[in-house]
C-alpha cells in the first residue's frame, strides 16, 4: 500500500502542475508573469498529436538519442577509466591533473566552435560536445570514490597474494561503484542539456534542432512539444542509469530496507515474553554444575 500511495502522490503533483498550467494559461492571468504568451496544456497536446502521427518526429528522436548514447557510452569508459588512473598513480596526477582541472571549468557548449573546426561532420561534433559534458561528472566522482576507499581492503587482498589488477577488479572498482554511478547520473543529465544546445546550433537534425526551428517560426506549441519530449527523454535515462547502478551494488545496505527490516524486529522482539524470576536459562547455571 505505500508503494501505491507513493505513486498516487506523484500522480496528483503532476496533474496539479498541469491543471496550474492550463487554469493559468486559459485565464490568461498576468501577475507580473505574462501567462498570456503561453500556449496551454490543450494546444500542446494536440501538437504534440500530431508530431507523433508525423515521421519527422521519431527521426529526431532517433538521432538525439543515438548523440547522447554514443557520447555517453565514450564518456564513461573514459572518465571511469581516467578517473580511477589519477587516483591511484601519482606519475598520472602530475600528467593529467592540472590539464584536466583547466579545462574542466569551460562549459561543454562553449567547445562548439572547437568542434567546428576539428571535426569534418557536425554529427561528430555533437557527439564531442556531449561526450565532453559527461566526462568530467564522472572522472570527479571515480576520482573521489577510489580515494576514499579503505586501505585496509587492499591490504587484505595482498596478505592473500592478489596482484594489482585483482585489487583494481576485487576491490577498486566494486567499493567505488556507488561514487560511479553518482557521476553517470549527473553526466547523463548534463549530457542532454548540452546535446539539445549543440542541435540548436549546428545540428541538422534532432529534438534540439526541430525545437528551435519551431521557436524561430513563433509555433510555441510544438516549442513545449520539443521541452517535455526534452524532460521525458532525460528522465527516462536517468532512471535508467539509477536502476542498473541499484541492481549493480545490491550489496549496499539500503536505508529504508534496514527501517523496514528493523520494526518487525523491535515489534517480535517486544512481544516475547519475558522469562520468569524463577526460571534459569542454561547460560546462567556455571560450567561446574553442567552435567
Amino acid at each position: 500500500m505505500s508503494r501505491y500511495r507513493r505513486c498516487a502522490l506523484r500522480v496528483a503533483s503532476l496533474a496539479a502542475a498541469l491543471g496550474l498550467w492550463q487554469l493559468l494559461t486559459s485565464l490568461h492571468v498576468n501577475v507580473w508573469l505574462r501567462f498570456s504568451q503561453f500556449p496551454t496544456v490543450t494546444e500542446v497536446a494536440r501538437a504534440f498529436a500530431g508530431r507523433l502521427s508525423g515521421g519527422d518526429y521519431w527521426t529526431d528522436l532517433a538521432d538525439s538519442l543515438t548523440r547522447i548514447l554514443t557520447g555517453f557510452l565514450l564518456a564513461a569508459v573514459l572518465g571511469v577509466a581516467t578517473g580511477v588512473l589519477v587516483a591511484r598513480s601519482r606519475v598520472a596526477e602530475d600528467l593529467l591533473g592540472t590539464l584536466l582541472e583547466v579545462v574542466r571549468p569551460i562549459p561543454a557548449i562553449a567547445l562548439v566552435p572547437v568542434a567546428i573546426l576539428l571535426f569534418p561532420s557536425n554529427e561528430q561534433g555533437i557527439v564531442f560536445i556531449t561526450c565532453t559534458a559527461a566526462f568530467f561528472p564522472v572522472l570527479v566522482s571515480t576520482r573521489h570514490a577510489v580515494r576514499a576507499l579503505t586501505p585496509v581492503w587492499e591490504e587484505a587482498v595482498r596478505t592473500m597474494g592478489g596482484g594489482r589488477w585483482r585489487i583494481l577488479g576485487s576491490v577498486v572498482l566494486p567499493g567505488a561503484l556507488p561514487g560511479i554511478f553518482g557521476g553517470l547520473s549527473v553526466g547523463i543529465g548534463v549530457s542532454w542539456i548540452c546535446v539539445i544546445s549543440a542541435e540548436m546550433i549546428s545540428g541538422q537534425y534532432g529534438v534540439g534542432y526541430r525545437t528551435w526551428q519551431d521557436y524561430t517560426v513563433v509555433d510555441y506549441p510544438d516549442v513545449f512539444v520539443g521541452m517535455v519530449t526534452i524532460g521525458v527523454l532525460g528522465w527516462v535515462t536517468s532512471t535508467a542509469v539509477e536502476l542498473l547502478g541499484r541492481r549493480l551494488t545490491r550489496w549496499l545496505p539500503r536505508t529504508s530496507h534496514a527501517t523496514a527490516d528493523r520494526v518487525p524486529r523491535e515489534r517480535s522482539a517486544a512481544s516475547a515474553p519475558m522469562p520468569s524470576s524463577t526460571e534459569t536459562t542454561v547460560a546462567e547455571v556455571p560450567d561446574d554444575q553442567l552435567v
